[in-house]
């Protein structure tokens, strides 16, 4: 079989190491290649080590809540590697009129499960406090229909729970407008605990784990991971894996065309490639791009997905410069303050191992829905956004000893309002193209776990093409179990 993955961030070489490993599985030889438009392996995981630091230019850890990620580095022996956040200063602030104010502990699945925390919080008026009791008490929504997350939130919580806790720890996941993103495609849970508990609250009690305590060391358990070297050791693993494919880098693919047996894949350097089975890891708007001959339909729902150009700055100082110690993970800036930066991230303190003894590392993200209109904000310019949200907020006035500057134009996709249903159309399109799959963070989750999954799901459905029910009963019962 001939199988060509088009795009080599985590979702393509997800989808890339599974077809291998199926049909290795299968006894069935693939002759497969994976093409990438940059110059790079990775897409969002770029992790750089300079000086000792170890600095991430994406995300910077994956949660253990979605087994994909876990599953993963177990397959690849890097599940001894990966490390936890330090629990012993998890601490995470709210910037709030300028001031920094501890996020209240009981905050289950973003939602307040506790009484008296929410009691003592200054992020919360009393009215506020008042209006958050309410949830208790408010029956729920009778229509089936989808709401915005920010209205949804409001309607249970009160605006204000919403603007000043929920808020930003929702655009640290989405970077996006709550009052546009869809619920059921953001967090689908709340309306089933709305439904079936009468109560965000008591639906968070009823179901959050059993909790597991300390490990014998005596420290909390985190649900963030990495391993020690970064993320890019995931990537670096994939890579070496896929040894006997054909790995191109510098290879943006033009268009696809349907071909006797399968489909024709045009590179923009003219070359041309044909496959029984294909899966289109890249970001929507560019798998529009390469589908609009084969499928017009299916290329107008995929433009249709919005996405988001963010950034991130990270920034290294001596210790003994800062005017404080930085105790705890760091802090997220609700949309109402109206600051250009979205969070900062005290990444030495999160990961020490990240930074060499004396020094501190911090991370400023730039860029929600509606705040980072230019992709291409030069590099001095958000060099002095972070600066200036440190000068402000934190009092770090000292020139930094080390700064790096990443650029996502175009990379966050926005579940916004009809996503579901966009959704659906895509996949009735697909069934139109057997052998042929999306996978990616566009889709359903942007998180690694998410895009692991979805480039395995896209890998084993390629796979399947053509196969009768016998032959295809082993491969993909191993594969769902995972």
């Amino acid at each position: 079989m001939r199988a060509v993955v088009v795009g080599g961030g985590i979702a393509g070489l997800s989808a890339a190491y599974t077809l291998q490993k199926l049909a290795r599985e299968a006894g069935r030889p693939v002759r497969l290649r994976l093409l990438e438009a940059s110059g790079r392996w990775g897409g969002k995981i770029q992790t750089d080590h300079t000086n000792g630091f170890v600095i991430e230019g994406g995300p910077d850890t994956f949660v253990s809540t979605k087994p994909w990620g876990v599953a993963l580095c177990r397959e690849l022996g890097l599940e001894d590697r990966l490390q936890g956040a330090d629990m012993e200063r998890r601490k995470v602030f709210v910037l709030t009129g300028g001031r920094l104010v501890e996020l209240p502990e009981g905050l289950a699945m973003m939602v307040p499960s506790r009484v008296a925390p929410m009691i003592r919080t200054p992020l919360l008026s009393p009215l506020g406090k008042l209006r958050l009791a309410l949830d208790w008490f408010l029956p729920p929504r009778g229509e089936d229909g989808d709401e915005s997350l920010g209205g949804f939130i409001s309607r249970r919580l009160g605006r204000q729970a919403y603007e000043r806790l929920i808020e930003p720890l929702m655009s640290g996941i989405y970077a996006g407008d709550g009052d546009c993103l869809s619920l059921l495609s953001t967090f689908p849970y709340l309306r089933d605990w709305e439904r079936r508990h009468g109560s965000l609250a008591r639906g968070a009690r009823r179901s959050a784990p059993p909790s597991r305590g300390p490990t014998r060391s005596g420290r909390h358990r985190s649900i963030f991971l990495t391993p020690t070297a970064g993320l890019g050791e995931i990537v670096e693993a994939l890579v070496t894996r896929l040894s006997g494919a054909d790995l191109r880098l510098a290879a943006a693919v033009q268009r696809i065309d349907r071909a006797p047996g399968g489909y024709r894949l045009t590179a923009a350097s003219g070359a041309k490639f044909e496959a029984e089975a294909v899966v289109i890891a890249a970001p929507a708007f560019a798998a529009a791009q390469m589908l609009s001959d084969l499928d017009p339909l299916l290329a107008q729902q995929l433009r249709q997905i919005e996405y988001v150009s963010t950034a991130t700055v990270s920034l290294a100082f001596r210790e003994s410069e800062l005017p404080q110690p930085l105790d705890g993970h760091g802090y997220v800036i609700p949309r109402v303050e109206g600051r250009q930066a979205l969070a900062c991230t005290w990444t030495s303190t999160k990961f020490p191992h990240r930074a060499p003894d004396g020094h501190a590392l911090l991370r400023v993200f730039i860029g929600r829905a509606g705040q980072m209109d230019d992709p291409d904000l030069e590099e001095g310019s958000l060099i002095e956004i972070a600066r200036t949200e440190l000068a402000e907020t934190l009092q770090i006035r000292a020139t930094p000893v080390l700064v790096r500057v990443a650029r996502w134009p175009r990379s966050m996709p926005q579940y916004n309002l009809g996503h579901p249903e966009r959704l659906r159309a895509i996949a009735k399109r697909l069934d139109s193209l057997p052998g042929l799959r999306l996978a990616g963070a566009a889709y359903g989750g942007i998180g690694i776990p998410d895009c692991i999954r979805s480039g395995e799901q896209a890998a084993g459905e390629v796979f399947a093409t053509g196969r009768s029910a016998a032959d295809l009963a082993l491969p993909v019962a191993a594969q769902a179990g995972r």
